[in-house]
């Protein structure tokens, strides 16, 4: 089981520093996280694939968003994020579907994106047509070669699992982000588990409390403070037969990132030694 960080990857002017940076402070995996579709270009996919293998960096999933309005909270969220807004979809389809044709080019599988609130009422309107949205999505990757991955956090498990039922297509993953289910007061991971396990091709390692007001997403923590159960989800992911990345996810604001990230890792990695021994 390999522990690497997200690396945003927004120019070709910035990334190879973050490589370096990478590889210093002994990591080997990341997902890369890209929201400037402007990037997505043949010619950079070359120049990248080049410092990836430079750099002995294995990529666990290109992590895609796209364009339009998108704010992380729960009244506006809905009318922002993903493809349920339908003045967005046709645009965003567009997107992730060029962003899984520039991971392809690095020869990546595994695309991630937050596919927005998915409509817990099966008989809801905008269930029907944002799942036609997402087989279109998903049949684009499939014909590449790759999964989409939903990452959690937006939508309850049994949303999800609906969902992947609803679209029928066998190239649908999930993206496990241990704090995300938290801070959308969705679910916990360990019960999560128990509904999509079988989905789960990547994980996010990070770290929350649950939301205090019914606007607001819950406060992400450093890992350990918060109320993930990391031995539990890992005990659960062993029962799974999980063997595979492990990302940790940093958004907290400060000068204590990579401090936090370094102790993280070795927080993490104990963990797995001990259950996967």
């Amino acid at each position: 089981m390999k522990i690497g960080t997200c690396v945003g990857f927004n120019s070709m002017e910035t990334i190879e520093e973050k490589l370096v940076t990478l590889k210093e402070n002994g990591f080997d995996s990341c997902q890369l996280v890209c929201w400037e579709p402007s990037v997505w270009t043949k010619e950079n996919a070359v120049a990248l694939k080049a410092l990836l293998e430079k750099y002995g960096v294995t990529v666990s999933a290109f992590w895609c968003g796209w364009d339009g309005p998108r704010v992380w909270n729960f009244v506006d969220g809905p009318l922002t994020l993903g493809l349920l807004p339908v003045e967005y979809r046709q645009m965003r389809v567009k997107n992730l579907c060029d962003g899984a044709d520039f991971a392809k080019l690095l020869g990546i599988e595994d695309v991630v994106t937050h596919m927005g609130f998915i409509p817990e009422d099966p008989n809801d309107p905008a269930f029907g047509g944002m799942c036609v949205a997402i087989r279109t999505v998903a049949a684009h990757l499939k014909a590449n070669g790759q999964y989409l991955l939903f990452e959690t956090g937006q939508e309850t498990p049994v949303a999800m699992l609906r969902c992947f039922e609803k679209v029928g297509l066998d190239n649908l993953g999930v993206n496990l982000d241990t704090a995300n289910l938290i801070l959308y007061g969705k679910a916990n991971p360990v019960d999560s588990l128990k509904v999509f396990g079988k989905y789960v091709r990547n994980l996010h390692a990070k770290d929350g409390k649950y939301p205090t007001n019914g606007h607001d997403l819950g406060q992400e923590t450093r890992i350990g403070e918060g109320d993930v159960d990391f031995p539990t989800v890992f005990k659960k992911l062993r029962e799974l037969g999980y063997d595979s990345f492990v990302t940790i996810e940093n958004e907290l604001s400060g000068g204590e990132q990579l401090k936090d990230i370094l102790e993280s890792r070795d927080y993490l990695q104990s963990l797995i030694d001990e259950i996967y021994a």
